[in-house]
């Protein structure tokens, strides 16, 4: 137990002293690249820009920066920021109307970042930095897919004004479109074309997606009231685009009794409410259970146990097939493990729901658990999620 608790405090340790210093970039051709049309200060500004917005609005990310190498930083910190402010649109968005420009603005910007031509705004500069550097480092073999990026877009776009999930299996699609398909996106940031690690991305993000509409719950039914000092807050569409949403599946709801006027009126307590969370939550734990299952599987030289739904896509058509139970298959992902740690903070809130009793309204729920950094380092090491 000492040895235990000095290699707790080394783990903790570790990672509160680890801060995102910048990293030279791989290639001098990708700095020229990025000299040519933005300043090393604007570069360096746009870098602490996007490490603080996932500081601030996605912590267990920043956390899990630390086990990735530090050639992917630029992509994993420019991938996080920009799925941190779509997501927000809805938030920061005066109406419906306002939030669907502001996506196309995001739909054009990947065109012109991917291309090398970001306008000036901070997010979009790293991500023409980072793209640029991946290139660069694979001789031009591997690029970000746009398409993921507006799928993720275009997805967001069309829950904006929080539109009910008619199942279970609708929320999983948005959770495949959105949080899955930004797992994809950070294990092509690694050069990794690998199908099974993006078949492990898929249950994980699905995982995390269902959970985060879990965690979303109380603020979406009773969102905050508006801004007194933004001139927009006396706007009357704004006002209606800030009414509160029960954002559980029709399904789960009918067949669990839960009513949405009830739960306006009486929160936790609402009549079903528990055991809705509840088969939700199953849900995305039973991804979660599949991911370490199809680990455990390819470790032990089997199949992963089942196939993967989206192997067809055109994205991955020029991904090489690898044998199961290979030394090739685990070396993928060995290198993808770093993405693939977004299933340990997602197991932990659940968890912690369950110890809640499912009461999605519970206020320990919105805190940050001080275990995640320790519990990381130990998956970490141990490659087990």
């Amino acid at each position: 137990m000492p040895m235990l608790r000095a290699n707790k405090r080394v783990a903790i340790a570790q990672l509160r002293t680890w801060s995102p210093t910048p990293r030279a970039f791989s290639s001098t051709e990708a700095q020229r690249a990025i000299a040519a049309t933005f300043s090393l200060d604007e570069v360096e500004s746009a870098r602490r820009y996007c490490a603080n917005l996932v500081r601030k609005y996605d912590s267990p990310a920043f956390t899990f920066q630390t086990f990735l190498p530090p050639s992917s930083l630029d992509a994993y910190i420019s991938l996080r920021a920009f799925n941190i402010d779509i997501a927000r649109v809805a938030d920061a968005t005066s109406s419906a109307t306002v939030g669907t420009l502001r996506m196309q603005f995001w739909r054009d910007t990947i065109t012109k970042s991917l291309s090398g031509t970001p306008p000036k705004e901070p997010i979009a500069i790293l991500l023409a930095v980072a793209a640029d550097a991946l290139q660069a480092r694979s001789n031009c073999t591997t690029r970000w897919s746009k398409s993921w990026f507006h799928r993720i877009i275009d997805t967001r776009a069309a829950h904006l004004s929080n539109p009910p999930f008619p199942s279970l299996e609708a929320v999983e699609t948005y959770a495949e479109n959105t949080y899955s398909t930004l797992l994809y996106l950070n294990l092509q940031s690694l050069g990794l074309a690998s199908l099974t690690a993006d078949h492990l991305a898929s249950h994980i993000g699905k995982a995390t997606g269902i959970t985060t509409l879990l965690r979303g719950l109380p603020l979406i039914a009773f969102p905050p009231p508006p801004n007194k000092h933004n001139p927009s807050a006396l706007n009357p569409q704004l006002e209606a685009h800030r009414q509160g949403a029960v954002l559980l599946p029709l399904d789960i709801m009918a067949s669990t009794g839960v009513v949405e006027e009830q739960v306006f009126r009486e929160g936790a307590g609402a009549p079903g409410l528990r055991d809705a969370v509840f088969e939700v939550a199953t849900r995305a734990n039973d991804h979660l259970i599949t991911a370490r299952e199809m680990l455990k599987n390819v470790r032990a030289g089997a199949d992963v146990g089942h196939e993967f739904e989206h192997q067809g896509d055109a994205e991955r058509a020029d991904y090489a097939q690898v044998e199961s139970g290979t030394q090739k298959q685990l070396q993928e992902i060995d290198r993808g493990f770093g993405v693939l740690m977004q299933a340990v903070s997602t197991q932990m809130w659940l968890d912690r729901l369950q110890k809640v009793d499912f009461n999605v309204f519970d206020e320990s729920l919105r805190t940050t658990d001080w275990r995640l950094p320790w519990k990381a380092y130990w998956v970490h090491k141990r490659r087990r999620l």
